[in-house]
């Protein structure tokens, strides 16, 4: 849990630190003086302070900036092998595993099929998962910040409990704290949609962004809010955009209620509408998807019935919260147009012609590391946060 901390000449040299270190992310290679006028800092704290987070490695002197006159500037920028994080998501057969360095880049991945799916044996094969990419990227294990890992279902972050897990049908495992034991590093463990988010609001659409929302269609249909620049998680688990009661005498959901959004628009949601109405033999969504590209009328309504439907709730959530940015990613984007096309007409539709203005709605390109990537972010997020901000539950 976050709490609140006595102020004290270390947290604020730390604090500090925070803040020159997320301003060279934030704005790339920066000279001091540049950094001196965006942070407020004096001269004095500043050299002081980048002096210490270049010793630690964080930090390095780039190349010469453009001089105005006189001296070129000496710039500063995040050194990639200042640190490195294992980033892991856990699929119902298979642990997908990256190791990235410390601006987000892949430098090795490896995946390892699930044996046995007790906690403790899957705790134990993410304990070989990250030696194996230790041992192939022949990163030094000293430079590892953490471990990473991203969960369908119901996690408390602050405990690093998984709650619920729809695929192993867990209760309340402690799963952070018995994979730490295994690895011997600090270990993060969230929702994988969360992991996503994170990734997004340390490297891609959702950088320097107050207020966003990342939404993933694929499996399920899931959701992360960023509000103030931080995680909003509510009391138990905000974000079940997929349980959003669309028609409340409707299909039969996973979670025990009907008519939720993802008996509609997920995968296994399509496939049930699509083998209703397709003549054809409809096995799978690609199937699905193949027929809709092969200009079968039924196959592209079932898209087109799907994406309005989530067009009219991003309408919805755009209408209460008003996010700068609202960012679409997950395997299910490759459908392509057939589903946000409607999308993007009926969110058009359903919003007041301000909030159109003030919301940008965008469909992140899709690959398999994503989710892996989003876990090691995890690490890398909570390494850079504010000591303000940080989880105390994991010091």
């Amino acid at each position: 849990m976050v709490t609140s901390k006595r102020g004290s000449k270390d947290l604020i040299r730390a604090i500090n630190y925070s803040i020159i270190l997320n301003k060279i992310k934030e704005i790339g290679p920066v000279s001091r003086a540049e950094l001196a006028k965006v942070t407020g800092l004096s001269s004095a704290t500043l050299t002081g302070i980048s002096a210490q987070i270049i010793a630690d490695g964080l930090i390095f002197e780039k190349e010469m900036g453009e001089s105005k006159g006189g001296r070129k500037p000496i710039l500063l920028a995040l050194n990639p092998s200042g640190g490195y994080a294992v980033g892991i998501k856990l699929t119902e057969n298979t642990l997908i595993g990256v190791l990235v360095n410390f601006v987000g880049e892949i430098i090795e991945r490896y995946n390892m099929k699930l044996v046995s799916k007790t906690p403790e044996s899957v705790a134990d094969l993410i304990g070989n998962l990250t030696e194996e990419l230790i041992k192939r990227s022949q990163v030094p294990k000293d430079k590892l910040l953490g471990v990473g890992v991203g969960a369908a279902g119901l996690v408390d972050f602050d405990r690093g409990m998984l709650i619920t897990s729809p695929f192993f049908r867990w209760r309340n495992v402690p799963f952070s704290q018995l994979v730490q034991n295994r690895v011997g590093v600090k270990t993060y463990v969230d929702n994988d949609v969360n992991t996503l988010m994170v990734a997004e609001q340390l490297f891609g659409a959702g950088q320097n962004l107050e207020h966003f929302i990342t939404i993933t269609i694929g499996r399920g249909l899931g959701m992360g809010i960023v509000v103030n620049g931080q995680i909003y998680r509510g009391v138990k688990s905000a974000g079940e955009f997929g349980h959003i009661t669309v028609h409340s005498n409707g299909r039969q959901c996973a979670c025990g209620k009907r008519g939720c959004l993802e008996t509609l628009v997920s995968d296994e949601g399509l496939l049930i509408s699509g083998r209703e109405v397709c003549s054809e033999p409809v096995d799978s969504v690609d199937d699905l998807l193949q027929l809709a590209e092969s200009d079968h009328n039924n196959a592209q309504n079932v898209f087109a019935q799907a994406g309005t439907l989530l067009g009219a709730q991003i309408a919805n959530l755009i209408t209460v919260l008003s996010p700068m940015r609202i960012i679409i990613g997950g395997e299910g984007v490759r459908f392509g147009d057939w589903i946000f096309k409607p999308m993007h007409q009926t969110i058009k539709e359903n919003i007041m012609p301000y909030q159109g203005e003030a919301t940008e709605v965008v469909v992140e390109p899709w690959g398999d590391d994503r989710w892996a990537v989003g876990a090691a972010c995890l690490v890398l997020g909570e390494f850079v946060k504010s000591p303000l901000y940080r989880n105390s539950s994991y010091d």
